[in-house]
Parts: structure tokens; C-alpha cells; sequence
């Protein structure tokens, strides 16, 4: 599976933010719920138009963004 199959940014959807292709959903919304504690299934039941593998592209994609840029903790 690649991210790209599922992952697009379209200046007219949501500002341009990067969301699970066809929806509205971005993938920040994704990975925050995850960050949260949800699991795959819970997101895709609050969120009925994604599937699980929109999921795991979204964190394809978050673990591509960490290799090309790295954000360092404030102490």
C-alpha cells in the first residue's frame, strides 16, 4: 500500500490540508485520535467514510513527514 493511493491535497478541501482522499477528513484529525488512545476501529466507527487502511496511510504518511523533516522537543 502506498500513502499516495489514499492521501491528496486539494486547494478547494479544507484549505488545502492534507485529507484521506474523496473526504473531508484530514489526517492530522487521524493521527490526533490515535494520539488519544483511539483505536483503528473507533475512528473508522466516528469517521464512516474512511476504512482502516485510510488509517494506516495516514500514519504511513506521518512517518514519511518525520524522515524528511524532524521536529525537536522544547526542554
Amino acid at each position: 500500500m502506498h500513502w499516495q493511493d489514499r492521501i491528496q491535497v486539494d486547494p478547494a478541501i479544507c484549505h488545502g490540508k492534507v485529507c484521506i482522499r474523496g473526504t473531508r477528513i484530514m489526517i492530522s484529525v487521524i493521527l490526533d485520535n490515535l494520539a488519544a488512545g483511539l483505536t483503528m476501529k473507533e475512528i473508522v466507527d466516528e469517521y464512516p467514510p474512511i476504512i482502516e487502511a485510510d488509517i494506516r496511510a495516514a500514519v504511513a504518511y506521518a512517518a514519511e513527514l518525520t524522515r524528511e523533516e524532524e521536529l525537536v522537543p522544547l526542554s
